[in-house]
Order: C-alpha cells, then structure tokens, then sequence
C-alpha cells in the first residue's frame, strides 16, 4: 500500500485545506497503474475563497469559461446551486500523473456525513479513503457514519452472511440509485472495490462488527477462507436497534416513530417489520443517491466543460462496456 509520503503529493501545489483524502484505486493494494487517476476530496473553510486563491495559482485546472466567466464566484455557486456542494476538477496534469479533485465546503461535509443529507460524500467515506489532512477530525465524525453504514447493510442481509457480503452491501449503499451505474460506471464495480480493498475494509467495520457482536446483535465464527461467518438477530427488538443508528432524516422518512416510555423521558422505535424497515430504507437511500448522482453529473459537465465532460463520460462508458462484455 502507497503511504502519504506519495499519496497526497498534489497539495504541495494547492492552496492550504482542512481536510483531505485520497480515495479510489489509488489505494488498491496490487494497483501498479501508474497512468491512474489519483482522486482527492478536499474540505476548506470558504469555498469561494480557496477557488480564488486556486485561480491565481492553477488557472489551468478549471474551464477556461468558467474561469473566465465568473471565476471563483461562479465556480461555487454552480456547486451549490446545481450540484452538491462539491466542485471537481478532473484531468489535471502534474509531475506527470493524472489527479482529480473535488472541493466542498467544511461544514456541508460534516452534516453529510452525520444526516446522510446527500448522500454523496458520506457515502464515498463509507468506503476505504487515506486521510492525508485532517484538521477538523473528520476521522473521529466519520465513525458516526460507519456506524450508520454498518446498520443499514445489516437490515438489507439475511440472518447469515460472510465478511465479505458485509462490505459489499456497505459498498453498495451509495450506488444504490446512482444513474451512473445504468450506463457509465463498471457493472463490476462493488466487487472489484471490496476484492482490492478488503484488508482496508475489515480495518474500518472491524471494531464495529465486534461492537454489534457484543451487544449481541451478531454472532461471529471463522469461514475457513481467512474471514468471518456472521449471523444476526433478525427479531423486531434487534431490528429496533439496529435502525435507530441509522440519521435520523432517514428515520424520519421511513416513517419510523418514537413513542415515550412510562417514564416519560426515554423513547424506543416503533417498527413494524424488518422487511418493511428495509424497504422503506432502501426507498429513502435509493432516491437520495438518485437525486445527487443527477445534480452532481449535469454540474460536473458544466464545469468541466463540454469537450472534458465528454472526455469523462466516454472513459466511464468504456469501462462500464468492457466490464458487460466480460460478464457475457
């Protein structure tokens, strides 16, 4: 696996962050492409003011109208307005690697990372990232979504699962609904993903299987292939638990209601299935994911411009052809 030393490199030439991760096949670790794209989300205080400062210095990494248009001010309010939040600039070329990065603002990261507002981000940090600048701990916030990730995977399992099924259905979460996966992305996606980051998987959901594990929501013994077999309480009590993990604007969407104790003070979910919990999640998610996946494809194509957003989206249909002729 690459280190920080190599991972992250770009920031040398970009103006100071508050955060930033390096995520994708960067971090496989069998990944000896040289020629691919490094994927960077940063987080700064004042997006308007940071593109301004990036101008100055990386002119050449925006649209040339854009850039020229309405610089900075646009920039940010195109991310907001149409997109969001969150500005990319793909292609760019130095020390003769590709990079692409996205800026979002600070704290639109963290409320979608604890509200699953979006969907967007949160869902790329439920995957394996490297964190190459964390000055807001965004780590210690993201334990919060893991939590949450690992919840909604386990309503969506059957009683019994490997290790390997977990992640993936954690992995797929955020594709749920994702346009892109009807015709640009790799069918294969979701496997390649936990196949070449297993290891990185286990090290983020680890801890919080063995939590579940002890509050006896899962039962955990050895598969004989180096992973976990996993079985869950499925009964409406487990059920109960495990979805009051999950934000509470999903809650709130599934319909899922509170009713006070005796006491009057503490409160418990009102669910009437698990099915029925889990469809109604998946409903929420799905058309979350739907939405964002939308907005975030016409603002990149708008950003990046026509030539590049073409450019972008044929490379992803290429991939997303080779992968369905590999399957037939």
């Amino acid at each position: 696996m690459e280190t920080t030393t190599s991972l992250g490199s770009l920031l040398k030439v970009l103006p100071p962050v508050d955060f930033c991760c390096v995520y994708g096949s960067s971090l496989h670790p069998n990944n000896n492409d040289k020629s691919s794209m490094e994927d960077y989300i940063l987080g700064v205080s004042d997006p308007q003011q940071w593109h301004s400062e990036n101008l100055k210095l990386n002119r050449g990494h925006y649209a040339s109208w854009m850039a020229s248009v309405g610089g900075a001010k646009l920039i940010t309010k195109a991310a907001d307005r149409i997109g969001v939040g969150v500005h990319f600039n793909p292609f760019v070329s130095w020390n003769n690697k590709m990079y692409k990065y996205g800026v979002v603002r600070m704290d639109d990261l963290v409320e979608d990372i604890l509200s699953w507002k979006r969907f967007y981000l949160s869902g790329r940090l439920q995957k394996p990232v490297r964190i190459i600048v964390d000055n807001r701990k965004i780590a210690n916030t993201n334990i919060i979504n893991l939590r949450a990730a690992s919840s909604a995977a386990l309503l969506l399992l059957p009683s019994k699962f490997t290790e390997r099924e977990l992640y993936a259905k954690i992995c797929s979460l955020s594709y749920m609904g994702d346009l892109r996966m009807f015709f640009a992305e790799d069918k294969n996606k979701v496997k390649k993903i936990v196949e070449g980051q297993f290891e990185l998987f286990r090290n983020m959901y680890k801890p919080l299987v063995e939590e579940y594990a002890t509050k006896q929501l899962l039962r955990l013994s050895s598969c004989g292939d180096h992973q976990m077999s996993i079985s869950q309480d499925c009964s409406l009590s487990a059920t109960s638990s495990v979805v009051s993990s999950l934000p509470e604007s999903v809650r709130s969407q599934m319909g899922v209601g509170t009713v006070l104790t005796k006491a009057g003070q503490n409160s418990k979910l009102t669910i009437g299935s698990r099915e029925e919990a889990a469809t109604l999640m998946q409903k929420v998610l799905r058309r979350r994911v739907m939405i964002s996946s939308a907005r975030q494809a016409v603002a990149g194509f708008i950003a990046v411009g026509a030539v590049q957003g073409v450019k972008y989206l044929g490379e992803k249909m290429t991939k997303a052809w080779n992968s369905s002729s590999k399957i037939i």
